[in-house]
């Protein structure tokens, strides 16, 4: 990449000359997609990001919120490292990682939780799989060496990622005492600005112009030297050192180096205070010879912040990052002027910070709504149909997946991975905090304004499940090239169905995360809204998802059990399997009376397990919950087909086990449906009946349908 005519003439007009090689590269990486939102920002004010828990709203490196009735803040931030990940799965993964945990840092948090939800092609193809293995053994390694367990996430695999895989990795932080809050707005000229971690290499050049681009076809080759390196054994000391300066208070502003490098962390954190800066190049501490003044500023090497500091505490930030064995540079001061840098005595950039992060122009694009497909069925078996849904890739277990994680670290995972939502206990104010994230192609694909709703309506169905309310959320927002008419009408139908839902819901979208571009040789993505969602509760425990062998079984709000004859199956892993289309399902009613409402039923007594139902219909929901001990006898009546009865994937119902079926249904009165499909008991397996048709298998019998990953791996 590099400037266009028309940003080089905006650049040449505000500086009154041509600009230096360095300052053309640092607007070329500042100005585009990744770093400006050049074509995204127009759509994001859709998103309600402001309530009555929200600190820190969108624009700094996390968003803060309260908990409810508590002086305890929790960060949340989301970052995507797509194009990285397919270079070098490993690595682009694992430096995602890094870097939101560092998004976190920068507000004075201290990171408690991860989740990650990852998007590959068809898993029987050769190169879905070594991207998908390589990318889960980078979260891995390096979350676990950093102490951060990954409590929560997704996976899913859908032909059009073949090309170009995502990755979007969520982290909350927590911020146990106000006074500790850091932000990334410069305070006052005079005051030091200070480099400490990693040392400086060449690694990550360009990462973000690169994250602007469609993928070549030889991305694989020609871009790794624009992919990060992670050292996540720098990045503990990172963390233990954060804590220690905020601990002192010896920090006035921070930023994360992430995209553009010093040039995008220093320009931004002056910027936003309404200041400028004075930074002398050759200080940075760097771990290869002969480096010039374009790769100090913008490479991405990581494990490092910028710190502003008084001029009195410099050197006590210099003696923690030595007792951390950390690098420290004491590379310029806060200005107010513009911002500059220096090389060896050469100016090399010179131009107002604010002009640097915000001067680059909307790009206004031609949009084309997409339409709704027509229906179109398979005749399929209902046996066959069962075991293909519920053996599928997409909704077969992911234990394969989070076992590589230690997400029993800091020992606050109340409620671990492969449940609806994970719990997590914040002690420090005697509360449970539900995490979901995730999103599902199938949907967003075939609708993206109706399947972006669904996304953030079982998002906070997954928390509620779990007797949480919702309280907040961040978004990724993947799409292909916006230049595309019919992509970028795709990615504006995602936009507005989950800023819609959201607001629905009264659930703050306080930052966020917007990766354009995902497109190759094969194609665009589909678009996807990846949601990363938290609720509140009064302590730890949950109603798991498993069944305990001895309550009714209730489904609440279907549309078929409730007297809807055909409903749509669109968007579903049935259709995936056997092919067809239909439309996307119609939302039920009074969603958020229905979210508050489980949210209470959930925690009741006599509320023995609670599960969303979703991806895979009420087949996959049903044997999610069968164990060994616990079985349970279905029957599904209503005027909708077999196929509909078991595969239709309307989101906002669950299956709930209780041994108080009144209570339940009175609860929901005036809010959804609920019908009773039969009992839970001892017998270990699932015995189902849908009109004409009955199914019978054991709970190893699902075990062995639902380990393919596992199978096909190992």
């Amino acid at each position: 990449m590099s400037l266009s005519d028309q940003d080089h003439d905006l650049v040449t007009a505000e500086l009154g000359r041509e600009p230096t090689p360095a300052e053309a590269a640092l607007f070329e990486n500042l100005w585009s997609e990744h770093c400006a939102y050049r074509s995204s920002r127009p759509l994001l004010s859709a998103f309600e990001s402001e309530g009555e828990n929200v600190v820190v709203g969108p624009g700094d490196d996390a968003a803060v919120v309260a908990l409810p009735d508590s002086d305890t803040y929790i960060t949340l931030g989301i970052e995507s490292h797509n194009h990285p990940s397919y270079v070098d799965p490993f690595d682009g993964a694992a430096t995602g990682v890094g870097g939101i945990v560092r998004d976190t840092l920068s507000m004075g948090a201290y990171p408690i939780a991860l989740a990650d939800s990852l998007y590959f092609g068809d898993f029987d193809r050769e190169h879905s799989r070594y991207l998908f293995e390589g990318v889960v053994e980078g979260i891995s390694h390096y979350g676990n060496c950093i102490g951060v367990p990954t409590v929560t996430g997704s996976v899913a695999f859908h032909d059009d990622y073949e090309g170009n895989p995502l990755v979007n990795v969520s982290c909350i932080g927590l911020i146990d005492d106000p006074d500790r809050l850091v932000t990334a707005e410069a305070q006052d000229p005079g005051n030091k600005l200070v480099l400490v971690g990693n040392a400086t290499g060449r690694d990550g050049l360009g990462g973000a112009s690169f994250a602007s681009e469609d993928l070549a076809e030889d991305a694989e080759t020609e871009d790794r030297p624009a992919v990060q390196v992670g050292d996540p054994y720098t990045e503990k000391l990172l963390i233990e050192a954060s804590e220690t300066l905020i601990d002192e208070g010896l920090i006035e502003s921070a930023r994360d180096l992430g995209a553009a490098g010093l040039g995008g962390a220093t320009s931004e954190l002056v910027a936003k205070g309404g200041l400028g800066a004075h930074i002398e190049l050759e200080r940075v501490h760097q771990r290869e010879p002969n480096m010039n003044a374009l790769e100090i500023l913008l490479a991405e090497s990581q494990e490092r912040m910028a710190y502003e500091v008084t001029p009195e505490n410099v050197d006590r930030v210099a003696e923690i990052a030595e007792r951390y064995d950390l690098g420290c540079s004491v590379i310029g001061d806060v200005t107010d002027g513009n911002y500059v840098c220096e090389f060896e005595g050469e100016t090399v950039v010179d131009a107002p910070a604010e002009f640097l992060g915000d001067g680059a122009p909307f790009n206004d694009l031609d949009s084309v709504e997409p339409s709704q497909p027509e229906r179109n069925l398979p005749d399929t078996d209902l046996e066959s149909a069962f075991e293909a849904v519920v053996g599928s890739p997409n909704t077969a277990s992911k234990r394969w997946v989070y076992r590589q994680y230690d997400h029993e670290v800091q020992v606050r995972t109340a409620t671990p991975p492969g449940d609806d939502a994970a719990i997590l206990a914040v002690r420090e104010a005697e509360t449970g905090l539900a995490y979901s994230a995730g999103a599902d192609p199938n949907w967003t694909d075939a609708a993206p304004y109706d399947g972006a709703r669904a996304v953030a309506l079982e998002n906070a169905t997954n928390v509620a499940a779990k007797g949480a309310t919702p309280l907040a959320a961040v978004d990724c927002l993947n799409g292909g090239n916006p230049e595309k008419p019919d992509v970028y009408g795709g990615f504006e139908g995602i936009v507005d169905g989950l800023a819609d839902m959201c607001a629905e819901l009264d659930v703050p979208v306080v930052g966020g995360n917007v990766s354009l571009y995902n497109d190759s040789n094969a194609g665009p993505i589909p678009p996807t809204p990846t949601l990363a969602l938290v609720g509140t509760k009064e302590g730890y425990d949950a109603p798991p998802a498993a069944l305990s062998g001895e309550g009714d079984l209730l489904v609440v709000n279907d549309r078929a059990l409730s007297g809807e004859a055909d409903p749509k199956l669109g968007g579903s892993e049935y259709l995936a399997q056997h092919g067809g289309s239909d439309a996307f399902p119609t939302l039920p009613d009074d969603r958020a009376a229905f979210v508050e409402t489980l949210a209470d039923v959930a925690d009741h007594d006599a509320t023995l397990a609670v599960h969303d139902a979703s991806h895979g219909g009420l087949a996959v929901t049903l044997a999610e919950m069968v164990t060994e001990t616990a079985g349970a006898d279905v029957t599904l009546d209503g005027d909708a087909s077999e196929a509909a009865h078991l595969f239709h994937e309307q989101p906002g119902r669950v299956v709930i086990e209780t041994d108080d079926a009144d209570a339940v249904a009175a609860a929901f009165e005036g809010v959804a449906p609920v019908e009773r499909v039969g009992a839970a008991d001892d017998s270990g397996a699932l015995s189902l009946s849908v009109g004409d048709a009955a199914l019978e298998y054991d709970a190893s019998e699902i075990a062995d349908l639902r380990s393919v990953i596992e199978h096909e791996l190992e």
